[in-house]
């Protein structure tokens, strides 16, 4: 239905970011017409079997409709153009819609629990009939319909909101199958496992909103960038001009809604060159990343020694102590500043967060190491930096 949709509005000839709302809006407007009919059907057949975990289950779809008007919305008002008040734009409005989304989902998971938990102490008995039987086998294949085309148009679309409403109707797949397995047990053994298969059901539900929040909340908080997305900005710096550019650091990625992330990094270039002709070669860098990689891009370019034969010795020496200390160590612009008594080793490392020691005992060892191995007239100044992004 969804592809049949998107091929009739033609939606893969419009440009990237009106296709991706789109997208988001279509799969909304889907959700709440399947999710009603899927309401009506189970509550019918839960009122004719007398079963609290049917009729349940029809509210937890109810609910979805209402996360899928949550979802059209989103998308709505995160394709709003930036403004005055928010220059980067709307999008992480989307990442808000997904965690009520998730809100809901937690909360029909509370209501369903404690529903489950009364049948268990008031057991009642559920009548079993055909027509009870073919709502719950057609619900679960809407339903994993559903959690088929949400997790695949959101991962199309790079769409946490989508791919947590693709967690929710997978949930209901199995909450279903369970319902309807509880339904024909206690038909043939008159064993009265409904309130129990409930309460399975509302454990299962509890689970999906739970992992749905996190997916949303991750990027409001400023989770680590996708390490592939790093590396692949990193491959395009260093390909761009490997002349110009010899080195890349301290990258960070700032979130604000998908397709619209803005990087900034800084890139090593040869002290001796023409600093103008580098400054070009930034402008044109940020270009194509921002053409390629849809993102804001701001470039510092780090002037490093590179015919400079003692420094680069040094440098040498000291990239070997850090790789005797931790081979996850690195450093990056180095500088040596000679005096008359000692010289400076002026330098960044990046320590990652889950590094065995703290920062202030790496950085002590470092230098430890540096009077053992290069001289005693030698002294570090570093500068502590963390792998990852915001």
């Amino acid at each position: 239905m969804v592809t049949l949709l998107a091929k009739f509005f033609k939606y893969e000839e419009l440009p990237a970011d009106k296709k991706r709302s789109a997208y988001g809006k279509l799969c909304g407007m889907v959700g709440i017409f399947l999710n009603i009919i899927l309401f009506a059907g189970k509550f019918f057949a839960g009122m004719i079997s007398n079963s609290i975990a049917v009729t349940a289950d029809a509210f937890n779809n109810l609910s979805d409709a209402g996360s899928s008007v949550v979802t059209l919305a989103g998308f709505k008002l995160a394709e709003q153009k930036p403004d005055a008040d928010h220059p980067f734009g709307h999008g992480r409005i989307e990442y808000l819609s997904g965690l009520a989304i998730a809100g809901v989902i937690v909360l029909m998971a509370f209501e369903l629990l404690q529903d489950s938990i009364d049948k268990i102490i008031h057991p009642a008995a559920v009548d079993f009939s055909l027509v009870t039987f073919g709502i719950l086998i057609v619900s679960i294949a809407v339903k994993c319909y559903m959690a088929f085309y949400n997790y695949k148009i959101g991962k199309k679309i790079d769409s946490t909101t989508l791919r947590a409403t693709g967690t929710d109707s997978l949930s209901d797949c199995v909450s279903t199958f369970v319902i309807l397995v509880a339904t024909v047990v206690q038909y043939f053994t008159d064993i009265q496992i409904d309130g129990f298969c409930g309460v399975a059901v509302g454990l299962l539900i509890l689970w999906a909103g739970i992992s749905a929040a996190k997916d949303t909340l991750d990027p409001l908080l400023g989770q680590a960038p996708d390490p592939e997305f790093v590396a692949k900005i990193e491959t395009m710096v260093m390909e761009f001009d490997k002349e110009a550019i010899v080195g890349v650091h301290d990258l960070i990625v700032h979130d604000y809604g998908p397709g619209r992330r803005v990087i900034s990094l800084h890139a090593e270039v040869p002290a001796e060159g023409d600093m103008l002709q580098l400054h070009d070669v930034i402008d044109n860098l940020e270009r194509k990343l921002r053409m390629e990689l849809g993102c804001l891009a701001t470039i510092h370019m780090d002037p490093v020694a590179t015919k400079d034969e003692r420094a680069l010795a040094l440098k040498k020496q000291c990239k070997m102590i850090l790789a005797g200390i931790g081979e996850s160590l690195s450093l990056h612009d180095f500088r040596v500043v000679p005096g008359d008594s000692h010289t400076n080793l002026i330098f960044d490392v990046v320590i990652p967060y889950e590094f065995a020691l703290s920062d202030q005992e790496t950085t002590r060892m470092i230098q430890e190491k540096v009077w053992e191995q290069i001289g005693n007239n030698y002294f570090t100044i570093i500068q502590v930096d963390k792998k990852g992004g915001l």
